[in-house]
């Protein structure tokens, strides 16, 4: 049995299922790239029937992600995979996404456990195997490369999961993935299931690969998909920062560095570059408007940080009294090149390269404007300020509504009023100033008066990038449509006001960062209602995970 573990990355597929996560096609298309930067072996794209932007984000991401760039014949080209429910109309448009890809892959699914065939299939045992062979063989005929997926193996009776994934099989499936969809298995339960499948499936061979993939509704996760991994699955699919429905999936850097740091205990590779982790954790972050705990392990913001006396004084005797991983080994720098206003282009390239950021002349002419504006009012610059810079300038949506000035006057002695400034998508300029509750509050006011956008607020977070009273602030929001005048709506309507959305901004003045994150939100609330871009959770009750 080999001894490398694939990495199956499903955060633009699974992972967007988490409310609030949804991206745009441009988004995804980043997110791909800098999970192939890294070495991820597979990224599924998404769930190409789900709507046509779906399935257009996918197949520019099969294009352009899933082949080789020009002059670079020795670089690792990731396997491309699009979901598809077990029917042929799905497996069509999967296969119609993924085919520009190098290496593509159908990954299709059907539910297997009692609860789910009675109840959500309301079919019997005999007629999903019949499914199942059908549409295996189906995928098969189109692409050599085809994974299938017992959906909620989990509660499933595993004897008859040994004779679907045998019809699988001889149908032609090459990777038999075993969800825990709903989060249910205990580690030794899941080792179990896995070690029974790989020794009791008819027709299983070392050219078979079985894969884990595991929900985190009872906190397990990680530890049932290393379980599986230990039982002698060698594909492990899993989500940056652990996104994905309810309470997500198992998290990318969570398995990667726990194979990495007991190497001795489990004596197995991944083919990820780990000092990429913590920039691509923040790019996903900042994208999908999902906070980050600072207590999540290996990339949280306290995960290398130690405030109590006694580890401090260990730490100040030897690094590894308490840590079991050094920060650069996932990209945390703790000895940072100091950066100031005398700094040039070519250390700026440098420096973003050392950090995992490629950028073209066009975008180091931004980054540049943009870090020179900081360092004539910050004296000196860390790579968590160039972080939260280039976030704020690269990882947003295109500007529907782009703020160009905030004034804002707020304290004890009188009402808290705010003047705000956008420039709007007719490249007119438009003034509004408001009063409110406080400083933020009054800007938000303002910016809806212009924008006439109706949203709830969900969600409002900020915090410093650095410390020191000169310190980045960065803002994230999460927003929803609101449906201010209680009108029926048919089913599409409803989906789209049960939307979540994410903004992302950062500035040395609090209230701009405020402002930012909150028309970067609404820009993407924008672009959906006038895009018609569907949320891919929504559109069919997936589950798989």
């Amino acid at each position: 049995m080999t001894n490398y573990v694939k990495i199956f990355d499903t955060t633009l597929r699974d992972g967007e299922q988490s409310p609030g996560a949804t991206m745009t096609s441009a988004e995804k298309l980043e997110v791909a790239r800098s999970l192939a930067r890294m070495g991820v072996d597979i990224i599924e794209a998404g769930f190409p029937a789900a709507s046509p932007d779906d399935l257009e984000a996918v197949r520019r991401i099969a294009v352009e992600v899933g082949n080789q760039p020009k002059g670079q014949t020795d670089a690792k080209v990731p396997v491309i995979a699009g979901l598809a429910r077990a029917n042929k109309s799905d497996i069509d448009k999967a296969w119609e996404a993924v085919k520009g890809a190098q290496n593509p892959r159908i990954h299709t699914f059907l539910a297997t456990s009692p609860i789910h065939m009675k109840h959500k299939l309301k079919m019997d045992p005999e007629e999903v195997v019949q499914r199942v062979s059908e549409m295996v063989a189906y995928a098969r005929s189109l692409c050599a490369d085809v994974e299938f997926s017992p959906e909620d193996a989990g509660r499933s009776d595993p004897q008859f999961l040994y004779v679907v994934l045998g019809e699988a099989i001889k149908a032609g499936a090459t990777t038999l993935n075993i969800p825990d969809t709903v989060g249910y298995t205990t580690p030794d339960e899941y080792f179990n299931l896995i070690d029974g499948i790989i020794k009791n499936t008819p027709g299983m061979h070392d050219g078979i690969t079985v894969s884990v993939h595991c929900h985190d509704d009872l906190g397990m996760a990680t530890a049932n998909a290393l379980a599986g991994i230990q039982a002698g699955a060698r594909q492990a699919e899993v989500t940056i920062n652990g996104i994905g429905e309810r309470a997500g999936n198992t998290s990318l850097e969570e398995v990667v560095m726990t194979l990495k740091t007991r190497h001795p205990v489990f004596n197995l590779e991944t083919g990820i570059e780990t000092q990429q982790l913590s920039r691509v954790s923040k790019l996903v972050s900042n994208y999908t408007g999902i906070v980050v705990q600072p207590n999540k392990a290996i990339v949280g913001a306290n995960a290398f940080a130690h405030e109590a006396g006694i580890h401090q004084d260990g730490m100040l005797k030897h690094q590894t009294t308490y840590e079991i991983m050094r920060p650069e080994d996932v990209g945390v720098n703790q000895t940072m090149l100091v950066m100031g206003k005398h700094s040039g282009r070519a250390a700026l390239r440098a420096r973003l390269a050392v950090m995992g950021h490629s950028l073209d002349e066009a975008e180091l002419d931004k980054a540049f404007a943009r870090f020179k504006e900081l360092a004539d009012r910050k004296k000196v610059i860390t790579d968590a300020d160039l972080e939260a810079v280039i976030a704020d300038e690269f990882y947003r949506p295109r500007d529907v509504y782009y703020l160009e000035g905030l004034q804002v006057s707020c304290g004890t002695l009188g009402m808290p009023t705010a003047t705000v400034r956008l420039r709007g998508p007719d490249r007119e300029i438009y003034n509004f100033a408001s009063m409110g509750t406080g400083p933020v509050d009054a800007t938000y006011k303002a910016i809806d008066a212009i924008v006439k956008m109706p949203c709830k607020l969900l969600e409002f977070n900020i915090h410093a990038i650095t410390e020191g009273i000169d310190a980045l602030g960065e803002v994230t929001v999460r927003i929803q449509s609101d449906n201010n005048n209680d009108t029926k709506m048919d089913a599409q309507s409803e989906l789209e006001y049960a939307r979540v959305y994410g903004g992302h901004g950062a500035d040395m003045d609090i209230i701009v960062a405020s402002a930012k994150a909150y028309i970067n939100a609404l820009n993407k609330l924008i672009i959906a209602k006038t895009e018609g871009t569907q949320p891919l959770q929504n559109n069919f009750g997936v589950m798989l995970g």
